[in-house]
């Protein structure tokens, strides 16, 4: 089963899994201007193949302060070295029964004219696999700092399960559409 498989059927993307032989996968996927990578280990038992990664941290983003300034607005900001990547960012901000949804501008800032959340939910528009939520216990707090976690545009594997084929092997795709079939094949 060593070797390299490639994605096959699905235009504009480039996509492929890795398997060594010491049991360990590596996987690509790149798409326009953005590549993401993962890794994890590799079982095959009669014609199925399962790939396994590390378990998934609980969230995305990482909460650096919180505090109440001047003013009736709540304020968002997600820093990075990376500004290019500060406008990308979808935040949802919960209170009561409202949500607003606001995309974070060229700084990387939202200001949502209420003074306080009950939630705030994040979700990075080029890997929008999920949101990353963050109750908000002090609702005197009307300003959020917020930090990219490094494994952001990590994709991850959990006992995800493929089809051995006569060219390679079938099954779901971690970042395509769910529950569509997808073939991987030698070159």
């Amino acid at each position: 089963m060593t070797g390299e498989y490639y994605l096959s059927g699905v235009r504009e993307v480039g996509s492929g899994i890795k398997l060594n032989a010491d049991a360990t996968f590596e996987f690509f996927f790149s798409y326009g201007a953005l590549d993401r990578m993962g890794q994890g280990t590799w079982q095959q038992q009669g014609n199925q193949l399962t790939l396994t990664s590390r378990p998934r941290p609980p969230k995305d983003f990482a909460l650096i302060t919180s505090k109440t300034i001047p003013g009736n607005k709540l304020t968002i900001r997600i820093v990075d070295p990376n500004k290019q990547l500060l406008r990308y960012v979808e935040c949802a901000v919960k209170t009561g029964t409202n949500i607003q949804r606001e995309m974070t501008n060229s700084e990387g800032e939202v200001r949502i004219a209420q003074p306080s959340a009950e939630a705030i939910s994040l979700r990075f528009e080029l890997c929008p696999d999920r949101y990353s939520v963050f109750q908000i216990d002090n609702k005197a707090h009307n300003y959020f700092e917020f930090r990219f976690e490094p494994w952001i545009a990590e994709a991850f594997f959990d006992n995800v399960t493929y089809t051995l084929t006569e060219t390679g092997f079938e099954g779901p795709h971690p970042l395509l559409e769910p529950g569509k079939i997808y073939s991987f094949e030698r070159p």
